[in-house]
Parts: structure tokens; C-alpha cells; sequence
């Protein structure tokens, strides 16, 4: 029955006094209107105050997680704010490069990055790869042969922490396609392998154990797995990595991104780490950022079952539900402050039954056909994560600023969709 929780909103959305949503003096509605739907409206001074918060939280050094979200736009804000980014394959790379920002400042993440990948950071001089097997290293020394500049590189440990998260996105177990593991001796003998090599420059080490992760106590574990690794070496740099965890559901609260760099380098400093303590936030940032907005064109009621709500989008813009089973709330712009007395479950345009939105959506009782309705918290992993399915275009996205609106990803056309065929 309740309304829209407002922490789930973005910095700068606002309840106008007829009960409409703005955003950044905005009409979220309006905005649907001239933008068309399937629409990702991002605030993009809340995404500017989480790259502040994040550089002060680790004063030695952040990147952006860009596969959250990444389009020329914004990985030029993340640059201008300070921060590196984390680039996680060559297509990555390129949109980074293409936006200005300097190969100096990108650190090239992957667990299989391919020859020609490394190649193409080698040759730009990227700031970081971060190494993640035997056969990788062997391809940074073949390249190395070849005359291209020796690289600098942190080595990826699977620490063997097992995150509170779902199965999909923990990354620190030993049990990983990613990093080298703790056990059995493997990522001593990838450090004694790199240490020894002409071809790179060890600088550090990396760890990341998982996605979407509110308990401080997994990276605190890290960080006590890596330490007796880490000390003895006398490196220069600890990157903890990202995953801290966003509400996206009433009753889910935000991580703070201040409080988990602090605990992140009390820790560092009780395990005596004194090197520089770097990370790597991604959903952080841009998550909240953003909210989806929808045209319902079909409201299908089953007696004694449930009631349908199907919209103009669906698992193509955002597949987290489905792959997941993510949660995400459901409102009204035109009714932003509204009792949510109705339940329905919203639904996609797709041909698929797995087509899910919002699987026990709220809304106010007089939704109709025609409609706008959103899902707040669809910043990360919704556009990146996109597809084509059924042929259906991808949407726009746009950002807002201070009453001003720009489009920084067009729409898909269905001549767009023409476009790669022979």
C-alpha cells in the first residue's frame, strides 16, 4: 500500500506539488513524451557526487567499473572527475579511447583477454592490466618480444572467500573461472613467475570477491587472506576491486561508499598492508543514478491469479531480473507519491514467458493502458547488459542536468537492426 520509497529515487528527483516526478527539474513524463519509450533517464550530478564520494573514500587511486554502464559520455564524466577506469575487453578499451580518455588512465581487467586485446593495450600504454592467468602472461611476454613496451600489472588472486550474494556474480571463491588461487601454491608461483619476468612490471595485487555485497566483513576477509601474501613483497599497490552492494527494493538499504573505504583501510592498516589501497566501484555509482521509463500497452487481468502488466521493453533493456531473479520496484511518475494499493506483475514484449520486469510490482489502482511507469535503480547493468532479442531496438538513454536534457545514446532503429547483415 505504501508509496515509492524516496531513497530509491536519484539525488536530484523531486515530488512536484501535483504528485509528479522531476528529475533535475525535469517532468519524468515530459520526458518520455519527447524521448520516446523504452527510456534510461540518468541524473547526471548524482553519478558526478558518487565519483567525488568514491575518490575521497580512496584517496590513492579509483576506477569505474565501466561495465556497469559505459558509453562515451559517461566515461568522459567519470575522467572528469577524477578517476581511472576499469575497462573489462577491447570493445571497453575502445569506447573509453574514443571518449578522450587517456590510456594511462584505464586499467584492463578480463580472464581471457585475447592477443590482439593485449596487444592494443600494450601499444596505447594503459595504466594497468590486470593479469589473470599463466597463458596471459605468456602472451604479454610474446608480445614484449616482439618490441611492444613492457607493461605494468597487478595479479589477480582468487582469495577463496565466498561473498553473501548470488551464485552468478561471487568472484572470490576458489571455485572461479577468474584470478590465481590462494590453494595448492598457484598464485605464489604466478608472483614468482611475474616477479622474474623482463616482460612487466609487478606492481601489485587484486582481488575482487563478488557483486552487489553489503557485508564489509567478505572484503575484510580479503584483505586478511592477502596480507601475508602482499607484506613481504614490498608492492606498491592493493586493489580490493568493487562489488559494494545498492538497495534496489523498499527495505534495502545503501551502502555508503565513505564508510566502506574507511573500513576498507582500517582493515589494510591492522593487517599492517602500508601500500597504496585502491578500488574499483562500479554499481556504486551509476546505479541509482537512473530509472527506466515504460508505455503499458496491455493490462491483462486473470481472476483469482494475478494481473499483467505488459510495456514497450522487457529483458532486452534489462535482464537482471531474469538472470538474477534482481528485484525492482514499480510506480507512477505521473502519481510519484501515490498509496501503491495494486499488485501486478510487469512484464516485457517479449516471445518468452521468462520475460520479466518487476515479478509483484506496486502500483496505484488507477494504472491504465497508455500509462508511463517506471523502475527506479536501473543505472547499472541494465543498458550494458542489453540485447537485441526478438529484434527489438535498444532504447535511448539521456541525461539530465540543472532543467537541461541531452540524449547521449540514440535510439535503435529498425534499420539499425539491418545493419551488420551481408
Amino acid at each position: 500500500m505504501s508509496a515509492l520509497p524516496a531513497h530509491l529515487l536519484s539525488d536530484n528527483a523531486t515530488i512536484a506539488p501535483d504528485g509528479r516526478l522531476q528529475i533535475a527539474g525535469l517532468d519524468a513524463v515530459a520526458l518520455a513524451e519527447r524521448f520516446g519509450t523504452p527510456l534510461f533517464v540518468y541524473d547526471e550530478d548524482h553519478i558526478r557526487a558518487r565519483c567525488r564520494a568514491a575518490r575521497a573514500a580512496f584517496p590513492d587511486g579509483v576506477a569505474y567499473a565501466s561495465k556497469a554502464f559505459l558509453c562515451r559520455a559517461i566515461a568522459k564524466l567519470a575522467y572528469e572527475e577524477g578517476m581511472q577506469i576499469d575497462v573489462a575487453s577491447g570493445g571497453e578499451m575502445h569506447v573509453a579511447l574514443a571518449a578522450g580518455v587517456p590510456a594511462k588512465t584505464l586499467v584492463f581487467h578480463g580472464n581471457n583477454k585475447s592477443e590482439a586485446e593485449l596487444r592494443y593495450a600494450m601499444r596505447e600504454g594503459v595504466h594497468r592490466i590486470v593479469v589473470d592467468s599463466f597463458d596471459e602472461l605468456d602472451r604479454i611476454e610474446a608480445l614484449v618480444a616482439e618490441g611492444l613496451p613492457a607493461p605494468a600489472i597487478l595479479l589477480r588472486i582468487t582469495p577463496g572467500v565466498v561473498a553473501h550474494t548470488h551464485e552468478f556474480v561471487q568472484t572470490g571463491q576458489h571455485d572461479s573461472k577468474f584470478g590465481f588461487g590462494v590453494g595448492a601454491g598457484v598464485a605464489k608461483a604466478a608472483i614468482e613467475r611475474a616477479t622474474a619476468s623482463s616482460a612487466m612490471r609487478l606492481l601489485g595485487l587484486h582481488a575482487h570477491v563478488g557483486s552487489q555485497v553489503f557485508d564489509v566483513s567478505s572484503f575484510e576477509k580479503v584483505i586478511e587472506v592477502l596480507a601475508p601474501i602482499f607484506n613481504p613483497l614490498g608492492l606498491e599497490e592493493l586493489c580490493i576491486g568493487g562489488g559494494l552492494g545498492v538497495a534496489y527494493v523498499e527495505g534495502e538499504s545503501t551502502s555508503d561508499i565513505l564508510e566502506w573505504g574507511a573500513a576498507i583501510r582500517r582493515a589494510c592498516a591492522d593487517q599492517g598492508i602500508t601500500g597504496r589501497i585502491t578500488a574499483e566501484p562500479g554499481r556504486s555509482i551509476v546505479a541509482a543514478s537512473a530509472l527506466t521509463l515504460y508505455r503499458v500497452g496491455t493490462i491483462k487481468p486473470i481472476p483469482g491469479v494475478r494481473t499483467y502488466v505488459a510495456v514497450d521493453g522487457g529483458m532486452s533493456d534489462n535482464p537482471r531480473p531474469v538472470l538474477y531473479g534482481s528485484g525492482y520496484e514499480t510506480f507512477l511518475p505521473r502519481a510519484a507519491s501515490a498509496d501503491r494499493p495494486s499488485t501486478i506483475r510487469l512484464v516485457g514484449k517479449h516471445c518468452e514467458s521468462g520475460d520479466l520486469l518487476v515479478r509483484d510490482g506496486l502500483v496505484p489502482s488507477d494504472l491504465a493502458v497508455g500509462d508511463i511507469i517506471a523502475t527506479p535503480v536501473t543505472g547499472a547493468y541494465g543498458y550494458s547488459l542489453g540485447s537485441n532479442y526478438n529484434k527489438v531496438p535498444r532504447p535511448s538513454v539521456v541525461f539530465v542536468k540543472a532543467g537541461e536534457a541531452r540524449e547521449v545514446i540514440r535510439r535503435e532503429t529498425w534499420d539499425d537492426l539491418l545493419r551488420l547483415d551481408l
